[in-house]
């Protein structure tokens, strides 16, 4: 069993950044790759960024391409989202996941295990 722990969120104005982290336990992480969801209220849970086990490849959904990156350091069994010009609809549960391959998906039914996630709002 793998527990992912998520920071880093908060209330931010619009065009602010924020960097949101998600840790793993155990001795595995470095094998799989990881990616980022966000929930809002009423909303469907959408694909936000996920990369492969090395961090090599990346990809984006459409609504945050160019502004937010993510990373991982798998010394410290960490992955990072860092979000620039952030926007009122990206306001959300942000929540990390691992998945059961070491390429990545953008398909949540591919993920194995889910942190709890952390709030991100964005005022405007």
């Amino acid at each position: 069993q793998v527990r992912l722990v998520e920071s880093g969120g908060g209330l931010v104005q619009a065009g602010g950044s924020l960097r949101l982290s998600c840790t793993a336990s155990g001795n595995t992480f470095s094998r799989y790759s990881m990616g980022w969801f966000r929930q809002a209220p009423g909303k469907e849970q959408e694909f936000v960024a996920a990369l492969d086990w090395r961090g090599d490849n990346t990809v984006y959904s459409d609504s945050v391409q160019g502004r937010f990156t993510i990373s991982r350091d798998n010394a410290k069994n960490t992955v990072y989202l860092q979000m620039n010009s952030l926007k009122p609809e990206d306001t959300a549960n942000y929540f990390c996941g691992q998945s059961s391959a070491n390429y990545y998906t953008t398909v949540a039914a591919g993920y194995r295990y889910w942190g709890q996630g952390t709030q991100v709002t964005v005022s405007s």
